[in-house]
């Protein structure tokens, strides 16, 4: 019954159609050769790549649960999917536990604010077709409101069986948020939850938390086998990358006594590297196109590392910090 994998990701948005395409031409997406007939006042798009599945869900009809979503939240993961050996016995796990039973039938259980999760059967192994930038879901990224973080880990350890695998507080300047990263056993799903500290002076995440109205899916990971080709190609594409200061690179080598990847090209690209015990690890966030910067993407490269390095966590905080500013000014 335990969760194996995340099987596709719901977003909800103003055009389906339209974000299809940002995906498709920015990060390689595809369309699903046969898209569905959705549920009437529905839009829907189906795109896939390596073993990512993304369903994106828009509707002209104000009074429709996908309108009204993006009219509380604005645009942004409304249900996550979650392959099961045993989707009923998950269930009904969940449900021993506290979760929230939404939609018996669809085993769906609140999640994450608005944020659902429903519990599926694990499909065929999806066949790549080579040539793709990103291979897989790394992980996805919760903001909860202050004071709720210890409550939310407490929630995926005993209704979803996950555990706990890394915690880091990160104080930038007069802000700080805590987080806490929960993974199933396969291993193939995780969290990242985050809440901000408010005996501090307030930054990103109670942005995040005033404007999107409460807890919800921050940004999504997405894993690529080749993290320098993977920007090169979305940049030249149109996608826009979060800068990091030169300093940051300067003593990188020092730091970690080399990198897989030459830290000429990760200065070049804006990427991100850190270690831990197994290997290296590279990130960068794509810049935030949404209406109320709310949600964004990242890209990253493990070499190894089965974790999250803590310089990296708080050079990514301030790479979002730097964008906020100037969005703000």
């Amino acid at each position: 019954m335990s969760i194996q994998t995340i099987i596709h990701v719901e977003y909800h948005c103003e055009d389906a159609a339209q974000t299809a395409t940002e995906l498709q031409t920015g990060f390689g997406f595809r369309r699903d050769a046969e898209q569905p007939v959705w549920k009437p006042g529905v839009r829907a798009v189906h795109l896939h790549q390596g073993s990512i599945r993304m369903r994106l869900h828009s509707s002209e009809n104000t009074d429709h649960p996908v309108a009204r979503y993006v009219e509380r939240h604005g645009e942004g993961v409304a249900v996550l999917a979650l392959g099961c050996t045993d989707p009923l016995a998950a269930l009904e796990r969940a449900e021993r536990h506290g979760a929230e039973v939404l939609d018996r039938d669809g085993a769906l259980i609140a999640g994450f604010g608005d944020t659902a999760l429903r519990f599926v059967p694990l499909p065929d192994a999806p066949e790549s077709t080579g040539g793709e930038l990103l291979d897989a879901l790394d992980h996805v990224a919760v903001c909860v409101p202050a004071g709720q973080l210890g409550q939310a880990v407490l929630f995926c350890e005993a209704a979803l069986g996950m555990q706990r695998i890394f915690g880091e507080y990160i104080a930038v300047g007069e802000q700080a948020m805590d987080s806490s990263v929960v993974q199933s056993p396969s291993g193939d799903v995780t969290f990242t939850l985050i809440e901000p500290d408010t005996s501090r002076r307030a930054g990103q995440i109670d942005t995040f938390l005033a404007d999107h109205d409460g807890a919800g899916v921050q940004h999504l990971a997405f894993r690529t086998g080749d993290i320098a080709t993977a920007v090169r190609t979305a940049q030249q594409h149109g996608v826009e990358f979060l800068s990091t200061p030169g300093t940051y690179y300067d003593s990188l080598a020092e730091r970690l006594g080399g990198t897989v990847i030459p830290v000429e090209t990760l200065r070049e690209l804006n990427v991100l590297v850190d270690q831990d015990h197994g290997g290296q690890l590279f990130q960068i966030f794509a810049r935030s196109t949404h209406p109320r910067r709310t949600f964004f993407l990242e890209v990253i490269e493990r070499q190894g590392a089965g974790t999250f390095g803590t310089a990296n966590i708080k050079a990514l905080y301030e790479a979002v910090e730097r964008q906020r500013a100037t969005a703000s000014a």
